[in-house]
């Protein structure tokens, strides 16, 4: 039998759990509450973050298998083996006949990593056939307003995987060394250097896909002490002009690097157009790569910052 589902509107992101271990059990979601009577059983993540998430927890077990990978071009050799013994359902968005098919009773998504605004595949709509769903912190900005992104965003989510899945203090303690590596690191930064203006770029030619305000890299880069240059962007991951990036004259890039066009292919575009001949990550030949899952929330965050950090602040 399928976990039951509760459903109230709330506006806050925290975790709220009874005894450690005991169900029911009530996280927050979003906007929502949700309530599980028991572990889900079948569970199936959306994207290779949010399936690590569930693998760095131990969780295959419970797992139905994963959707949102490979049409994206992203799932590489250490993923691979991690799940090697669960089944990719869909290599892109799932639809709601997927995810029924696959016998689900929950679904570890977000907006834009798996369902959209509108979309057939929604809390609501998988609720209808009891499918409970989790929402990825970070994306939740699509939905409702919350803070600036921070790396408690992906803390949290661990935690209320935790809570979910009665692993509590795993991810407690999962948790708690994540926040003492990046301490541990943090404390190594100099303290007294301008911070580098860096510029994220995701995708695109005529237009660039970055990171704004609200996406995890935000986080990242002040964690390595640098700036994002389009902070004051009030959105995620978000479709810009080539014109404020060049304006703000970036010292570094970060390239994330999935899908069809290479890592080395942005960086060529980026040297071989006049328009960016000028500017100090172009001229200085400062680029960092980052693969998608280490871009977007999940374990290999710290590892992240710490390969930012090297690019931010040469020796």
């Amino acid at each position: 039998m399928r976990p039951a589902l509760a459903l109230f509107a709330t506006g806050v992101l925290a975790v709220i759990t009874t005894a450690a271990n005991a169900y029911p059990v009530t996280v927050k979601s979003c906007n929502r509450e949700v309530t599980f009577e028991a572990a889900p059983a079948r569970a199936v993540s959306n994207d290779v973050n949010l399936t690590e998430m569930m693998l760095a927890l131990g969780l295959s077990g419970h797992m139905a298998g994963y959707t949102g990978v490979s049409e994206w071009k992203t799932l590489d050799e250490t993923l691979r083996a991690n799940v090697a013994q669960l089944p990719e359902l869909s290599p892109d968005y799932p639809t709601k006949e997927v995810l029924l098919g696959a016998d689900a009773d929950f679904y570890f998504a977000g907006w834009n990593y798996g369902m959209k605004v509108g979309g057939e595949v929604t809390p609501e709509t998988l609720g209808a056939f009891d499918i409970a769903v989790y929402e990825l912190t970070e994306s939740c900005i699509h939905i409702m307003d919350r803070p600036k992104s921070s790396m408690d965003d992906m803390y949290a989510d661990l935690l209320n995987l935790g809570t979910i899945f009665g692993v509590e203090d795993k991810a407690k303690a999962l948790v708690a060394g994540y926040k003492q590596e990046l301490a541990d690191f943090s404390a190594t930064l100099p303290a007294s250097e301008t911070p580098p203006k860096v510029f994220v770029y995701d995708s695109g030619e005529d237009k660039p896909f970055t990171a704004g305000r609200y996406a995890i890299p935000t986080a990242l880069i002040e964690a390595a002490g640098g700036t994002n240059i389009m902070d004051d962007v009030a959105s995620s991951w978000v479709e810009i002009g080539w014109e404020p990036v060049i304006e703000r004259n970036p010292d570094v890039v970060v390239i994330v690097n999935y899908g069809d066009i290479t890592a080395e292919q942005k960086i060529a575009f980026m040297k071989d157009n006049a328009a960016f001949k000028d500017m100090p990550a172009v001229l200085n030949d400062r680029f960092v790569v980052l693969e998608y899952v280490e871009a977007t929330p999940g374990p290999r965050n710290i590892a992240a910052i710490k390969r930012l950090a090297a690019a931010f602040h040469p020796q």
